[in-house]
C-alpha cells in the first residue's frame, strides 16, 4: 500500500468521522426540540386540569360573568386540541385567547371581594399564575431549541448531512399581535 492510498484512506476516515459527528449533533438538536415541546405539553396538561376547578369555583357565584367563563372554557378546548395535534400555529392562537380569557377573569374578580377571599379560589389563582409563568419560560426554551435546530440544518456543512438524512425544521411558537401589545389596564376594569 502506497503513501497515496494511506492519505486517501485517512481523508475518507476523517470525512466519515466528521459526518458521524455532524449527524449525532443534528440528532441531539432534534431531540432537544422534542424535549422542549414535551415540557410545554406537561405544563399545558396541568393547566388544562386546573382550569375547570377555577371556572367551577367562579360559577358558584351566579352573578359572575358567564361570557367570561365561556371564553375561557372554549379557549381551553382549543388549546387542548392544538396540544394533542402538536399544531404549533393553532396553539399560539389558542393560547392567546386563553390568556385573554384568564385576564378577563382576573379583572372581573375585582368586583367580587367575597370570591377573592375564598381559600380555594386563591389557591387556584396562585397555581394557574405559577403555571402561566412556567409555560412562558418553557415557550422561550422551546423557541430557542427550535432556532438552534433550524440554524444548524441550514448551515454548511451541516446542510449536507441534514439534507441527506432529511432533518426538518420546526416551527417557532408564535403569538397573536394582541398578546404582544401593551395591556390597557383601564379597559380591564371598565
Amino acid at each position: 500500500m502506497g503513501i497515496v492510498s494511506i492519505v486517501v484512506l485517512a481523508i475518507i476516515a476523517v470525512a466519515i468521522i466528521w459526518a458521524v459527528m455532524i449527524y449525532n449533533n443534528l440528532v441531539n438538536l432534534k431531540h432537544a426540540v422534542s424535549k422542549a415541546w414535551a415540557n410545554i405539553d406537561v405544563l399545558l396538561k396541568q393547566r388544562h386540569d386546573e382550569l375547570p376547578k377555577l371556572v367551577e369555583t367562579c360559577k358558584q357565584y351566579k352573578q359572575f360573568e358567564q361570557e367570561t367563563l365561556q371564553r375561557v372554557t372554549d379557549a381551553r378546548v382549543r388549546v387542548q386540541e392544538a396540544r394533542v395535534q402538536q399544531n404549533i400555529p393553532a396553539l399560539g392562537q389558542a393560547e392567546s385567547a386563553l390568556r385573554a380569557g384568564l385576564g378577563g377573569i382576573y379583572a372581573t374578580v375585582e368586583a367580587y371581594p367575597e370570591l377573592k377571599a375564598i381559600e380555594t379560589f386563591q389557591h387556584l389563582i396562585t397555581r394557574i399564575s405559577g403555571l402561566e409563568n412556567a409555560i412562558a419560560d418553557r415557550r422561550e426554551f422551546y423557541n430557542d431549541s427550535v432556532n438552534i435546530n433550524n440554524v444548524a440544518i441550514e448551515q454548511f456543512p451541516e446542510l449536507l448531512v441534514a439534507n441527506l438524512f432529511r432533518f426538518e425544521s420546526f416551527e417557532l411558537l408564535r403569538f397573536s399581535e394582541n398578546e404582544k401589545k401593551d395591556v390597557d389596564v383601564k379597559e380591564l376594569f371598565s
